[in-house]
Parts: structure tokens; C-alpha cells; sequence
């Protein structure tokens, strides 16, 4: 099964990278490589690389891009904090946990949408979540999925101490699991979530990420220097990026189906996908989701649940061991350690038509 397998490292996985990841030398180049991996809000960066639309921003800029496309998300992510990418296709919890926890200042370059359904608690004839103190939870421990259920039972006052068990449970083995007389209740995406709820009567969505609109980003990420250095690698990519935006906004069917068909199912089933998506078609929509009020008290959030697994970084002292700045020169966590931001500059330039 291909899909946007958001499992995190661990900490000694991220502490391993650490140790062979400096930041890239700040530097002029013409050649970048970016990676990314299979999911509904990333598939137009395949389509970039297919449809030959980054070569024509590239070569505008008089530099090359290369996208490269990983089945495996977590191995994509590092391979970037090893240096061998530029950039990657990656949440706002990974980014933070993975090569911003191991040392590797990186930028959120594209803001491209957020979680809107696509990933779901799910379980076999219960009402609400309280339903699920006492049982066992099935989900990939450590991803997403594991911070939704704790976003989820946070809401009815309960905690994962009061579930009988989390089992960590691959991606590729969650369908089979849940059609186990065992398997009681489990959290996980798209495309597991509709392939679970249609053929599954006694299926109930309990909480999904459109609860917690803003929460899940998913981001291309790109080292800061090598961006610092080169502001022509980010006004092409950006600029590439933005006209496919145009066309999937306009529903070309050309290129939804190009990208539903990359992704393993067809034009109807990536349109199903895309309806629990918000993507950020509009490039001032995705500034206005990069300044939101409340991307702090999220990325807060975030870094505090990353600690308390104990994956937000090798020897990571406390919950704010990583800064994270915002567009207004904000910080949250560390700011004498800063290794995630976020900057509006070129999804801005994009907006004001000055790419």
C-alpha cells in the first residue's frame, strides 16, 4: 500500500541523524533536488515533475529541480535530514520531530493544506470516544494517527492511560486488523479511512482531523540556508507549485486525473480524497494559514506531545528544546535554538503575482 505514511522516528533514530546531519553549506547552486511521497495533498508535486511545469519555472530562474518520488515517507524525510534533498514533503510534527529535533534548520517553503477528515478514529458500534476508555486502540504508534487520539480523548477528559492498550499497527496491516474480531477500534487516513468505513456496517467515525482544523499541516520543507543562499530555488518552486494550484482549482480534469492515477485509484476516488482536504489552492490563503493566531499555541501543542513521547530530539531537556518562528518574528520553544520556521515570503510573492 502506497500512502502518506506518517510514521515519526524514534528518538534514537532521530539522535543517529543528528549525529551525520549538519545543515547544508550555505551556498550558490543551480541543481536541487526535492522529495516527496504519496499522499492526496502532495500529488502535485509529481505532476510538476511529469507535466514538465517545474522545468519551465526552473528554467525561467536559470536553475534545475529535480522531484523525486519516495514510497516510503519516513525514509524521504531522512534522506532530506541527511542532506541528500533539498526539500521534502513532510507535516508541521514531523518537520519538527525529525530534521528540526536532529539539528537541521529547515523552512516551511509551501503551506499546501491541511487535514480535514482524512484521518479518523474509528470503531466497531460505539457512540463517542468516552466509549473507548478501557479498550484497546489499534493506530501507528508515534504518527499522527497517535496525536489525533490524544487530541480526540483530551476532549471527553480522558487520557491514553485510560484505554486498555495502544497496538502499533502498520498502515498495511490496518485494514486486515480491523476486520479481526479483536480489533475494536482504530486510528488512522485516507485512503484506510474510506476503504474501513465502506465496507465495514458497523463502522463509526468517532473524532477526525476536521475537528481540529490547521492541526495536521502538510508542508514542503526546505533547508533554510540552501533557501537563504538561492532565493531562485524557492520563486520557482513556489511559482510551479501556485499553477498547479490554478489548475486543480479549476478542476482540470487532465491533471486530476494524472495525479489520481500516480496515487493508485481514479478520478473519483482522488476527488473523495480531496473533499477532506483543505487545500490552499489560493497562495493567499496559505499565507493567511502560515500567520494564523493560532499556528503557535498548535506548533505548542505539537512539540509538548513530541516531548512527552520522547521523539522531539536526542536528549531534548524540555517541550520547548526546538524554536519555531512564525512570519511575525514570533517564537515559540527555544529562541537561541531555532530550526523551524515558517515564512510567507515567496507563497506572498505568489499572491502578489510577482513571480
Amino acid at each position: 500500500m502506497q500512502g502518506k505514511q506518517k510514521l515519526l522516528a524514534t528518538a534514537l533514530s532521530v539522535g543517529v541523524l543528528s549525529a551525520f546531519a549538519a545543515p547544508l553549506a550555505a551556498q550558490e547552486k543551480t541543481e536541487f533536488r526535492l522529495a516527496w511521497s504519496i499522499y492526496v495533498g502532495w500529488m502535485p508535486w509529481g505532476y510538476l515533475e511529469d507535466s514538465g511545469i517545474m522545468d519551465k519555472w526552473a528554467d525561467k530562474y536559470g536553475i534545475d529541480v529535480e522531484i523525486v518520488q519516495f514510497n516510503d515517507y519516513v525514509e524521504s524525510i531522512n534522506q532530506y535530514t541527511a542532506g541528500a534533498f533539498d526539500g521534502v514533503s513532510a507535516t508541521n510534527m514531523d518537520t519538527l520531530s525529525i530534521p528540526s529535533g536532529g539539528g537541521v534548520d529547515t523552512t516551511a517553503l509551501i503551506v499546501g493544506d491541511y487535514s480535514n477528515g482524512n484521518d479518523a478514529v474509528i470503531a466497531k458500534g460505539a457512540e463517542s470516544l468516552a466509549d473507548l476508555k478501557g479498550k484497546p486502540v489499534n493506530l501507528v504508534e508515534l504518527s499522527v494517527s497517535h496525536y489525533l487520539l490524544a487530541r480526540g480523548l483530551d476532549t471527553v477528559g480522558l487520557e491514553e492511560a485510560d484505554l486498555a492498550s495502544v497496538i502499533n499497527t502498520s498502515d498495511a496491516d490496518m485494514i486486515a486488523a480491523y476486520a479481526t474480531p479483536d480489533v475494536e477500534a482504530v486510528v488512522t487516513w485516507n485512503p484506510l479511512v474510506s476503504e474501513i468505513l465502506g465496507t465495514s456496517s458497523d463502522a463509526v467515525t468517532l473524532f477526525d482531523s476536521s475537528k481540529i482544523p490547521g492541526e495536521i499541516l502538510d508542508l514542503m520543507v526546505v533547508n533554510t540556508e540552501v533557501l537563504e543562499a538561492n532565493p531562485n530555488f524557492g520563486k520557482a518552486v513556489a511559482g510551479a507549485w501556485y499553477e498547479v494550484m490554478g489548475l486543480m482549482a479549476a478542476g482540470d480534469e487532465a491533471a486530476l486525473t494524472a495525479m489520481a492515477e500516480a496515487s493508485g485509484t481514479d478520478l473519483a476516488g482522488y476527488k473523495a480524497q480531496m473533499a477532506a482536504t483543505e487545500m490552499f489552492f489560493d497562495p493567499a490563503a496559505a499565507v493567511a494559514q502560515a500567520s494564523s493566531d493560532a499556528l503557535p499555541t498548535t506548533m505548542t501543542s505539537v512539540a509538548e506531545f513530541l516531548f512527552d513521547k520522547g521523539i522531539l530530539g536526542e536528549g531534548a531537556p524540555s517541550a520547548d528544546f526546538v524554536g519555531i518562528a512564525y512570519p511575525d518574528g514570533t517564537v515559540t520553544g527555544d529562541a537561541g535554538n531555532v530550526k523551524f520556521r515558517f515564512d510567507t515570503t515567496y507563497m506572498q510573492m505568489a499572491a502578489d503575482g510577482a513571480l
